[in-house]
């Protein structure tokens, strides 16, 4: 009898142990808390130069040290819609699909990995070159200058972008909905 009633202790312990610790974990997942991680990242912090990692852009650290965050994050941005875009033409070449390649699809592409880096060397120049007094507002008139254009660069750059990602989605849509009308023929 002993034996029996061992066995049930030690089976309700354990199933105990078990739906409390699967209850600690829905909790944690529920208030968005990974348990056993203990590096919290505030989204809204500055970056720091030595985390960034980028997916298909390549850059020279020296030339982002004179960006803001907000240029920054945008870069970032830019670099995932890249990696979007790209793994989108890498899965057309993995079904044996040959990939569009229009004028505006050569162009930002010439953006991307040729006039982004150019753009991003030439703002670094002017951003850290220092002058003399007599010329310091001037200077800072270049300053505020270039990163207008570089802004509106990135923006341009980011607005291209989401113009051929909206594309993607549409052709994708577009797609399913042939394959949708075939099964509906079919039966």
């Amino acid at each position: 009898m002993s034996i029996i009633l061992g066995i049930g202790v030690a089976a309700t312990t354990i199933t105990a142990i078990y739906l409390g610790r699967k209850g600690w974990h829905a909790f944690h997942k529920a208030v968005g808390i990974t348990p056993g991680v203990l590096i919290y990242q505030d989204s809204s912090a500055p970056l720091t130069l030595s985390k960034l990692s980028w997916q298909q852009l390549s850059l020279h650290k020296s030339h982002l040290k004179v960006l803001t965050d907000r240029q920054l994050r945008q870069l970032q941005s830019i670099d995932e819609k890249v990696a979007i875009y790209q793994n989108y033409q890498q899965n057309l070449k993995q079904q044996n699909k040959t990939p569009i390649i229009s004028e505006e699809h050569f162009i930002l592409h010439k953006l991307i990995y040729t006039r982004l880096p150019e753009i991003l060397d030439s703002h670094y120049r002017l951003m850290s070159t220092g002058t003399g007094t007599n010329q310091q507002t001037t200077h800072n008139d270049k300053q505020i200058e270039a990163a207008e254009v570089l802004q509106q660069a990135l923006d341009s750059i980011e607005g291209r972008l989401d113009g051929f990602i909206r594309q993607i989605d549409t052709q994708n849509l577009q797609d399913l909905r042939v394959m949708k009308r075939y099964i509906d023929s079919q039966s």
